[in-house]
């Protein structure tokens, strides 16, 4: 039995993981007879209001991110990759807000230490690494350098970064996962592009699909 590591970044798409992103993750894992842990790092972050988009205060990431686990959540600082068979990270603006600073430095993004650390480690111990919508901008910060290649669904603003920052971008439909297979990076684009559900869920499913 596969188990997969999910980082959550908070609790909604405008600032946190994106809920049917996250849910879609784990139920693909779920129906495989998997299993998997979710964690998150812990500090305060800006809360958007999901109704007209305004910030409304702030809030602490992990204790967001534990309403999507249901509680079963760890701090992110526990991550050992030696214990999973991969790591994953869902969508949400929470992973350019929160994850990274991305929706705020553009470009000139940086990616919180102990995100770094995880995925990193997990990279180094040649072990996958799955993320989704806009994700994988963590990654091409983080693993760009290094060349790995990886989507955000068309041609877009986040894109041209992705390449500033060194990686390789190709271009994906909803349903679709870019399979870099030599470093062992998987994304698909999610809201990226999708309009309905159930390409979430099948996008999810295609992520997951490419650890079987």
């Amino acid at each position: 039995m596969k188990s997969i590591a999910i980082i959550l970044s908070g609790c909604g798409n405008r600032d946190g993981s994106e809920l049917q992103e996250t849910l879609s993750l784990m139920l693909a894992i779920d129906r495989r007879g998997w299993r998997y842990q979710c964690f998150a790092p812990e500090g305060q972050y800006t809360v958007v209001s999901h109704l007209d988009g305004n910030e409304c205060g702030t809030r602490d990431i992990f204790v967001e991110s534990a309403r999507i686990a249901r509680g079963d959540i760890k701090s992110l600082s526990q991550f050992n990759p030696e214990n999973f068979d991969a790591l994953a990270l869902p969508g949400g603006m929470g992973a350019a807000r929160n994850l990274s600073t991305f929706a705020f430095d553009g470009p000139n993004m940086t990616v919180r230490p102990d995100v770094e650390k995880a995925i990193l480690d997990t990279f180094q111990l040649h072990k996958p690494i799955l993320a989704m919508c806009i994700a994988p901008m963590v990654l091409a910060k983080v693993l760009g350098p290094k060349g790995v290649t990886l989507t955000l669904g068309q041609p877009c603003p986040p894109a041209d970064v992705a390449k500033q920052l060194g990686a390789k971008v190709q271009n994906c439909t909803s349903t679709e996962v870019c399979k870099d297979d030599k470093n062992l990076v998987y994304t698909t684009p999610a809201y990226m592009v999708a309009t309905r559900i159930s390409e979430i869920f099948e996008g999810a499913d295609n992520l997951v699909r490419c650890l079987e």
